[in-house]
């Protein structure tokens, strides 16, 4: 980077801004798709949202958008964002998709998650220093939560109990792993978060025909991640 014209730096990194406000673009179409009942196109929409997210904070730290193109708040545009893809996309699939919540409740259900994640944005500590990176408090991944909901077909009472479960933990303070962030078994972490979401899109484009195993499989990660959570320890990097 440093041997590239001032100018170009700027331009590039501009554009990781650019590349991370698309995902406003994907979430309304995403939203869009669900609201007409096309649920596989809707999936789409949310793999590409979720690709923008996982590769938009590696190219920003590549690009020195802190440095080029500071004009923008590129934490702010994120979590915007973030709140649009994992929060209100979620809410629209619990009030759309059948069967995913009790008869009566799915609205209740959709603005309980809308309302306890306005704070969980909100929160002056949502994220933990650079040095371990750790949510504070269940991160508001409800788009994770939803797309485990359809695909395992579970009883809808069974899944309004998780959600409650996830809304009361936004407020209690236990540490979740930032994945992309942590420096704990850090390439072991990362494979795995990759091999996971390879899972979860292959798993998702085959919808509403996924094979049975998948979502069995894809808790390995799920169980690994909550090891490395609940045990902050684990892994961390030995001090002189």
């Amino acid at each position: 980077m440093e041997r590239l014209p001032l100018w170009v730096r700027k331009m590039l990194a501009n554009g990781v801004h650019l590349f991370t406000a698309t995902g406003a673009v994907w979430g309304f179409l995403t939203l869009l798709a669900i609201w007409e009942g096309n649920i596989k196109l809707a999936l789409l929409y949310i793999i590409i949202a979720m690709f923008v997210d996982g590769f938009d904070g590696i190219l920003a730290r590549w690009f020195d958008v802190k440095t080029h193109a500071r004009w923008i708040d590129g934490g702010l545009m994120d979590n915007i964002i973030d709140y649009l893809n994992y929060v209100v996309v979620a809410s629209l699939l619990l009030v759309r998709v059948p069967n995913l919540m009790p008869e009566g409740l799915e609205l209740a259900a959709a603005l309980s998650i809308l309302l306890t994640s306005a704070f969980q944005f909100s929160q002056v500590e949502a994220k933990t220093d650079e040095q371990s990176y750790f949510f504070k408090g269940f991160p508001s991944v409800w788009n994770f939560l939803a797309l485990y909901m359809m695909l395992l077909g579970l009883n809808p009472w069974v899944n309004f109990a998780a959600l409650v479960i996830c809304n009361i933990l936004i407020f209690v303070p236990v540490k979740y792993l930032y994945p992309t962030r942590n420096n704990r078994l850090r390439r072991l972490t990362l494979a795995l978060t990759y091999l996971y979401g390879a899972l979860g899109v292959w798993g998702l484009l085959q919808y509403p025909d996924v094979p049975e195993w998948v979502a069995p499989v894809s808790f390995v990660y799920v169980a690994y991640y909550a090891v490395m959570s609940f045990f902050p320890k684990l892994g961390a990097p030995k001090t002189a």
